[in-house]
């Protein structure tokens, strides 16, 4: 072996020495405690706000010092992120060992198999101390005429009420009558425009949660009851009753006829108008109430939700216990240490410090009865929501009913969909995505075909590439330092590119579900046959092609524009650059949040702009002939919110295709222009004929590249329009994607869906590379 040999080879082990240091010392700070620290981690993932997370760190301390043999490693997740990160990480037989959340997912994990019983460290006795619904209980995956205990509450919520500010309103209404009357009275007329100075009333009626007080007031709830027993009788959704469109009526009176409240609220704006004193009333969870409390600027008082005039019940929120579940992959000893926790957390001490802190309604019987003598106003309201208050429906159903009643909700507040009409679609939709929930895909004639033609392509490949392996097998001994640092890379390739996206081919072809999640099975070419015979989804795959063109044509032509101008002697040029730069140097998801707002209906800047321009005559024709005449509901109504998430989308792109067009541009000689200058031709000339074709063979890569990120921008569909709304109307394949992954646990059609994708923009990005090396033969 050469010196250089040698040297390299000492050269490899010294960075590897240092990277092993490295991630030592990054290893011992994730976990918190030292690398030879002897005591057991026990990992937990939570939701908290600030609040309840110093409460939680404080727990975690209380807890070490009677337990120095176990650290507690709090996780802080967002609700969505916390449930897909624990079913991926479940899968994988890893994950953290307690989970932290509202009941309404245990159903889905207990389909999953991924939760344990957590029955046997709390004996009957114990049980008996816990308020009616502290404890979840389901039937058992296996054996469904046994329960398992699969949450251990340790406070109820999640429930709505009524915040109204003391300087509009002295004494909150205790019907809706008074509401109405209220919300009226302080409603104040518009101060410019269209805009109202204050509005009586605010909610997010975007998300039907929001509606279900009103729903269980007029008598209606979202499934028939009684619902069936054991996990094999699904719940009967129940949204198409006469209670459930009296309810609609009543909303949509507010909305159209009393005017009560702001055109298409959502949660920000509402939260923003009561903050700012532009609202007399919200309704909202008691997640924010502390907000509010503790603001002091507005004088916010927490009262129960009125009664409905109409049918002398009160308005009724939902009520879920929030609590931990125990990972099924958590070891026996692990899963010890973790109970001792969560009885640490539901020990009358810690749910004294509960009410006190977070002013939360505790589960212990005995704390609750002692917490009935509280003076607290707050804490007085949810214990009169709780006492009126419905158990939110642990069912992975309900997830089905969220998904129907949202668009055709949101229809109804638009003015698009009366509440007759609304209601029959909300139950047909329900009945349709339960369906396709729980569908069990069999094993068809396509399995043996699906698993042979696997093997037959890798035999293939493995052929194909057998000089390639000869040649490493034979290069290895004189290159064996040049492999060894290609190796990381190689590692990271395949484990983040090559092995998920063979990993997804393979589930394609599964059976892989909420009913199969662990237990997959190839089946077949079905989940294939379902995507090409889903009209719904060519529909969407039509708006994704428009929303692709649109968007790549409109970022190519300002790209373009700006790219010219730049070009040529305009003084301040480098300033321009960097300004011009900027939308795509912002994350995306700062710029398309900040595009929402300005899209608001009454107070957002575009609206405000379209108003000063109507202002003029000419501009107001102009703007009348558009169908723009302000105020525009840029975010209520389905064309216009496609149309403002297409604003937003070439917003972010036209600056990378500005760079690629002015880079191009520099680099074309100016001999050409001379001479064109020379034969008299006309600046439009000369860009048609000399600046375009010379700039085909750089722009063809980057529309290309720009096409493939539209086809998937996925962040400005849900952050601008919230997720494809209103109405469902927005979506393009990435989001349904999502939506039919995430919403259903249709894991194997999504994946089918997008090997569809896939394969669709691997066409098309070839066709445009060979389009590509033409112009390159005729212009080079």
């Amino acid at each position: 072996m050469t010196s250089v040999d040698s040297l390299s080879r000492w050269i490899y082990v010294a960075f590897a020495l240092f990277l092993l240091l490295l991630l030592g010392l990054t290893g011992v700070t994730a976990r918190g405690c030292r690398r030879d620290d002897p005591r057991r981690v026990i990992t937990v993932w939570h939701p908290f706000r600030p609040p309840e997370r110093a409460l939680l760190e404080e727990e975690i301390r209380q807890f070490e010092q009677l337990h120095p043999d176990i650290h507690i490693r709090g996780l802080y997740k967002d609700i969505e992120e916390l449930r897909s990160a624990f079913q991926a990480a479940a899968l994988a037989g890893s994950g953290p060992d307690l989970v932290y959340g509202p009941s309404d997912v245990l159903d889905t994990y207990q389909s999953m198999g991924i939760v344990q019983d957590m029955g046997p460290w709390f004996t009957d006795d114990m049980r008996a101390e816990f308020i009616k619904g502290a404890l979840t209980f389901l039937p058992n995956k296996d054996d469904p005429t046994q329960t398992d205990l699969v949450q251990v509450g340790d406070r109820f919520g999640t429930h709505l009420a009524l915040v109204y500010n003391r300087r509009f309103i002295k004494e909150p209404p205790k019907t809706t009558d008074e509401l109405v009357a209220l919300a009226k009275a302080n409603t104040l007329g518009a101060r410019s425009g269209n805009r109202k100075e204050r509005y009586g009333l605010v909610w997010n009626f975007n998300e039907p949660y929001f509606a279900i007080p009103f729903l269980t007031g007029y008598g209606a709830w979202v499934f028939v009851e009684p619902m069936g027993s054991g996990n094999t009788s699904r719940p009967i959704p129940a949204l198409n009753t006469p209670q459930s469109v009296a309810a609609y009526q009543f909303l949509k009176q507010l909305h159209d006829v009393d005017q009560v409240v702001p055109a298409n609220c959502d949660y920000e704006l509402a939260d923003t108008l009561f903050k700012t004193g532009r609202a007399a009333m919200i309704i909202n969870g008691d997640w924010s109430w502390s907000d509010y409390l503790n603001d002091s600027d507005i004088d916010a008082v927490v009262a129960p939700l009125p009664m409905v005039s109409a049918t002398g019940q009160p308005m009724r929120s939902m009520i879920a216990p929030k609590g931990f579940t125990l990972n099924a992959n958590s070891s026996p000893e692990n899963a010890s240490a973790a109970m001792a926790f969560v009885r640490h957390m539901i020990a009358p001490d810690a749910q004294r410090r509960i009410v006190e802190r977070l002013r939360e309604i505790p589960v212990l019987r005995s704390i609750y009865s002692e917490s009935l003598a509280t003076a607290d106003p707050t804490y007085q309201t949810s214990q009169k929501v709780l006492d009126v208050g419905r158990m939110m429906p642990v069912m992975t159903e309900l997830r089905a009913v969220w998904d129907a009643m949202r668009p055709n909700y949101q229809a109804v507040m638009g003015g698009n969909m009366s509440p007759e009409d609304a209601a029959a679609q909300m139950q047909r939709e329900a009945l349709r995505k339960i369906e396709l929930m729980h569908r069990k895909i069999e094993p068809a004639q396509g399995q043996a075909i699906v698993q042979i033609g696997g093997l037959c392509l890798l035999a293939a490949w493995l052929a194909w590439q057998r000089k390639n392996f000869r040649r490493f097998y034979l290069e290895w001994p004189r290159n064996r330092v040049a492999y060894w640092f290609l190796l990381p890379a190689l590692i990271t390739i395949f484990a983040v590119i090559v092995f998920p996206f063979f990993y997804n081919i393979a589930i394609s072809f599964s059976d892989m579900s909420l009913v199969r999640f662990k237990n997959w099975r190839i089946v077949g070419f079905q989940n294939y046959a379902e995507v090409f015979s889903d009209w719904n989804l060519w529909m969407v795959f039509v708006n994704t092609i428009l929303w692709t063109v649109v968007n790549v044509s409109a970022q190519v032509g300002v790209g373009l524009l700006l790219a010219v101008a730049l070009n040529g002697p305009v003084r301040g040029k480098s300033l321009y650059r960097v300004l011009l730069i900027i939308p795509w140097a912002i994350p995306t998801y700062i710029t398309a949040l900040t595009w929402r707002g300005m899209f608001d209906y009454e107070y957002g800047a575009v609206n405000l702009l379209l108003e000063r321009a109507a202002e003029f005559a000419p501009i107001a024709w102009l703007l009348n002939v558009a169908h723009l005449t302000p105020p525009v509901n840029w975010l209520g109504e389905p064309l216009r919110a496609f149309e403002a998430c297409v604003v937003a989308n070439v917003w972010l792109g036209f600056p990378f295709m500005m760079v690629i067009a002015l880079g191009g541009m520099q680099g074309i000689s100016s001999e050409f222009y001379e001479a064109a200058r020379i034969d008299r031709a006309s600046r439009w000339q000369q860009f048609w004929h000399i600046t375009l074709p010379l700039l085909r063979p750089v722009l063809l890569p980057a529309i290309t590249l720009g096409a493939i990120w539209t086809f998937n921008s996925l962040n400005v569909i849900w952050l601008v329009s919230n997720g494809g709304e209103p109405q469902d109307a927005t979506h393009i394949l990435v989001s349904y994607v999502y939506r039919s992954v995430f919403n259903l646990y249709r894991y194997s059609y999504g994946a089918a869906l997008s090997m569809v994708i896939f394969v669709f923009l691997a066409i098309f990005s070839v066709i445009f590379l060979q389009r590509r090396r033409a112009l390159d033969n005729v212009y080079g």
